[in-house]
């Protein structure tokens, strides 16, 4: 049976509002309120624990209240019983201040500095009023005074410092949530950037050709229009698969096709091919099963190093070296073009570094080089890219390969 919340709040806060008066008259109907006989009136104190997570500030001045009350009768019924000066009843303020303690702590883990500073000032303050009906001495009364002062302190410096915690474990979870969109974003992009950007060099330079030659040689045109078609397919196909992936509401359950990887080397020559450049491919080293993101990684270095070549080189040759030899996975594109002309945006850089990407190529926002350096980085490895001494243009990544996978 599931007891209704309104209830449940009704009876936490009967408790609390007992507990006003329980340990005072628990010590008025003692006859002698020391040692074992001031154990209830301390058990007591459970019926104001519920109350503080919901309302903390009131918890511990119900706790303060009904302890200063039993601290001023146990003090009385004590002078009435014994000769001044004698110590007893002790047992009762230690356990008294030990709760008051504890709970300037939770108030000052839940709360604002400011109300638990508020929370500990009170609760001093009314510990001190209390102390004062001991009648003891000055001296002892300053030592308790102080000891409950430190006492006071210390709990609401754990308290606090419980708090700032807390708060920076959710800045953190925060702050890491947020580096993870990110990352997932700029993956995204990169995705999106290498498998654009390759198929719509490969259609306009086909497209291109068939305009050329559709009146001159028909079946060259044709040849043309047909790996149009069947690039943007594969480009339609391959957007199609991240799109559901990404409204998918369970990443988990969206249909997963293996990523491009290097064994996918020769259908990318193939169709660089097509779009009038030859592909010279060399593999060096043994096959081996590599981790997908390397794979992943390498295939899409060589990819964006081929479609720049497609796009600015001017030239209708490359070279592709795919090296698995060692502990890493080296790639390397070169070409002998010439480039295109520096333009207006290069920034007075040399005509084939404008060209081939890092943001400035005249009028224009390209991502190449950055998305393969980003890719590198990510996997530790090692990325460059830059115009040859000889001329032409060459672009090399080092993948390492974990220690489990080589």
């Amino acid at each position: 049976m599931t007891v209704p919340p309104a209830v449940t709040r009704v009876l936490t806060w009967a408790a609390a509002l007992a507990y006003l008066a329980v340990p005072t008259v628990v010590v008025l109907h003692t006859a002698e309120p020391t040692g074992i006989r001031l154990v209830l009136p301390v058990l007591s104190a459970a019926l104001v624990v519920p109350l503080f997570p919901r309302r903390p500030g009131i918890a511990l001045g119900a706790l303060l209240a009904g302890s200063a009350s039993a601290a001023v009768a146990a003090s009385s019924r004590i002078a009435a019983l014994y000769p001044p000066g004698t110590t007893v009843g002790w047992q009762l303020g230690q356990t008294q201040a030990l709760l008051a303690a504890l709970g300037v702590a939770y108030v000052a883990a839940t709360r604002r500095p400011r109300a638990a500073a508020a929370a500990a000032a009170a609760t001093l303050a009314v510990q001190a009023l209390s102390l004062a009906f001991a009648r003891t001495g000055a001296d002892t009364y300053v030592s308790h005074l102080v000891v409950l002062g430190l006492t006071t302190a210390l709990a609401w410096t754990a308290g606090h410092l419980l708090r700032e915690r807390r708060r920076h474990a959710r800045e953190l979870r925060s702050r890491e949530a947020a580096e993870a969109v990110t990352a997932e974003r700029l993956r995204i992009a990169r995705e999106l950037h290498d498998m654009v950007a390759h198929s719509i060099g490969v259609i306009t330079i086909q497209a291109g050709v068939g305009r050329r030659v559709a009146g001159a040689r028909p079946e060259e045109a044709h040849r043309a229009l047909a790996a149009i078609e069947s690039t943007g397919k594969d480009t339609l196909a391959g957007l199609r698969r991240m799109l559901v992936a990404l409204r998918a509401d369970d990443p988990e359950a969206a249909p997963r096709e293996a990523a491009p990887g290097l064994a996918d080397l020769d259908r990318l020559v193939e169709a660089t091919a097509g779009a009038g450049v030859r592909v010279g491919l060399e593999r060096r080293g043994t096959p081996r099963g590599l981790p997908p993101d390397v794979e992943l990684a390498a295939y899409r270095i060589v990819q964006e190093g081929v479609t720049n070549v497609v796009r600015h080189a001017h030239t209708d040759a490359c070279r592709v070296v795919v090296d698995l030899s060692g502990d890493a996975v080296s790639v390397e594109i070169t070409d002998d073009g010439p480039g295109l002309p520096a333009r207006s945006g290069a920034r007075g850089l040399p005509a084939r570094s404008g060209a081939r990407g890092d943001g400035r190529r005249g009028a224009g926002a390209g991502y190449g080089i950055t998305g393969m350096r980003e890719r590198a980085a990510l996997l530790r490895g090692e990325f460059t890219a830059g115009p040859r001494p000889g001329g032409g243009f060459r672009v090399a990544a080092r993948l390492p390969v974990p220690e489990e996978a080589r």
